[in-house]
């Protein structure tokens, strides 16, 4: 199946609407953002996700540019079970990271140019090979992420049929179904695209992994890396 993260959750009752949907990470943002949590608050949200035993979603902290002491100790503290790196961060922090990494990859919006094409395809291989998963996300100047902006999805249809990665940017309930079936990625990742006025909103969350799985349905298996 084609996974799906439902990031920037907020409360224990978003974190638990993205369970009850079939969501498969939740993402919990510790960088600066008006979805960024609080410590106290993402222990909450892990408390409620934990209730529903192991087949519970993946807890993902999502950092930007923090030190990797920074990122060990939350995750203790939360008991997160991945580290999202969605910064410039280098090779030695996916190294001293306690937890398995997804790493932001930035894509130009727009057409991607060949010599493009190719570095996306080096800097994917490079992740692979130091067991970082990669998420592929729309490049926006003084932006991490969460803006709600689509890069072309030809370059990511390209290299799904070598790389499993997540696909975020400008994903919706409208057409994350089209993005399933055209790129056919590992994992899907959504933020602002399941919120109203800048707040989760429950049944978008439920609209987004009911398209998803109704996607599959329609294609079949996904990607094989």
């Amino acid at each position: 199946m084609t996974r799906i993260k439902i990031c920037g959750v907020t409360e224990p009752a978003y974190a638990l609407v993205a369970v009850e949907a079939g969501a498969d990470f939740i993402g919990l943002n510790f960088a600066p953002s008006h979805r960024r949590v609080t410590l106290s608050k993402a222990k909450a949200i892990a408390e409620a996700v934990r209730e529903f035993g192991e087949h519970r979603p993946k807890l993902v902290g999502v950092f930007v540019n923090a030190e990797p002491r920074e990122i060990n100790h939350i995750a203790t503290q939360v008991g997160l079970d991945m580290a999202q790196l969605s910064g410039d961060e280098d090779q030695r922090s996916l190294s001293e990271i306690e937890r398995p990494v997804i790493k932001a990859v930035h894509v130009p919006p727009g057409p991607v140019e060949e010599h493009s094409g190719h570095s996306l395809r080096t800097r994917l291989a490079v992740l692979r090979d130091r067991k970082a998963i990669p998420l592929l996300d729309t490049k926006v100047p003084g932006k991490a992420g969460g803006t709600g902006r689509s890069f072309e999805w030809e370059v990511a249809t390209e290299l799904a049929r070598e790389f499993y990665f997540l696909l975020a940017g400008g994903l919706t309930p409208q057409n994350v179904a089209e993005a399933v079936a055209t790129v056919r990625p590992w994992a899907v990742d959504v933020s602002s695209g399941v919120e109203t006025n800048g707040v989760k909103d429950p049944q978008k969350i439920r609209d987004f992994v009911r398209a998803v799985r109704e996607a599959e349905a329609a294609t079949g298996p996904q990607q094989t890396g």
